[in-house]
């Protein structure tokens, strides 16, 4: 049997109108303390894992066995009950398909965000509802407020985790029925509760791949499903200085992983488009250093001629 006391301090106290609530459960801590936390409040609380990826990764691992195997432990230690929804085709269909267009087309795609509107928050809420559930819960870093006699989304406290940008998507008749256990916390609190109850994933890594992909080589990845064509690195004044290996591996903005080394300040791309440039061309500027302390400075002068 669980003691709870420990939760005091972290404003988390036991309810007078405790519900069903089935969480979704990852497999990694946060989602593991949400659990925690609503068993903690006294609800009637069910865990379900969601496999929305069925394909081995470049190691010859199948992520969802393992993260499986942490989601049994986990509601084993907190005396919940669980399942498994298969969702691969539902994810393949709604989610990866747009994914890959999105990437075809030159553009840089968020599937977390396509994930959260349309399946986490749409087929997991339904199927919950199907077995009886009074809400839904996740370990997403958010917050619901009451805003009109609504229940609206919001910034989770810490700053440094928050998720709501992830979940804007969702249709505010499900928001109604969902609950943001961590909403309150900060991710130091979550892996000390982690950390008191000595739950099985208290030391596994955040996850930081692609939403149910993982974390594998990307380009490898996007490589089995789209046909790059190389191309040449261009600056604005029509001067070329590297090629690349297909616009879709590159995002406005990218720095990192370029290839265009030697002295001088760092490369960006600045301008893709991959429906009107036939010559496969991305642009790319080199950011002056020099230029912009210069006007910093001028900007500084100009504010202390102000104030004269």
């Amino acid at each position: 049997m669980l003691n709870f006391d420990f939760l005091t301090p972290y404003s988390i106290e036991k309810t007078s109108d405790p519900k069903k609530v089935i969480v979704g459960m990852s497999g990694g801590v946060d989602s593991a303390v949400a659990a925690l936390i609503l068993k903690a409040q006294g609800h009637e609380v069910t865990g379900v894992f969601m496999k929305n990826w069925d394909e081995i990764d470049e190691n010859g691992n199948c992520t969802a066995e393992q993260d499986f195997q942490d989601v049994t432990l986990i509601c084993e230690q907190l005396d919940i009950p669980y399942y498994s929804f298969n969702f691969v085709e539902e994810y393949r269909e709604k989610v990866f398909k747009q994914f890959i267009e999105d990437y075809k087309a030159g553009l840089t795609p968020n599937p977390d965000i396509f994930c959260n509107k349309e399946i986490k928050f749409a087929h997991f809420y339904e199927n919950a509802l199907k077995l009886g559930a009074d809400f839904i819960a996740t370990g997403h870093y958010c917050r619901t407020i009451e805003h009109n006699g609504k229940k609206v989304l919001a910034k989770g406290k810490d700053p440094k985790k928050d998720q709501s940008y992830f979940l804007a998507g969702i249709d505010q008749s499900v928001l109604q029925k969902v609950l943001f256990p961590l909403g309150e916390l900060h991710k130091t609190e979550i892996r000390e509760i982690a950390a008191h109850y000595n739950l099985a994933v208290k030391d596994k890594k955040d996850s930081t791949g692609v939403c149910f992909i993982g974390e594998r080589n990307f380009r490898k990845f996007l490589k089995e499903y789209i046909d790059s064509q190389k191309g040449d690195f261009m600056t604005p004044e029509g001067e070329k200085v590297g090629e690349h290996e297909g616009m879709c591996f590159y995002t406005l903005g990218q720095r990192k992983g370029l290839g265009l080394g030697g002295p001088g300040n760092p490369w960006y791309v600045v301008k893709k488009d991959a429906d009107k440039n036939k010559s496969n061309e991305l642009q790319v500027k080199g950011k002056d250093k020099d230029k912009e302390k210069s006007k910093k400075i001028e900007k500084e002068n100009n504010k202390n001629e102000q104030k004269e």
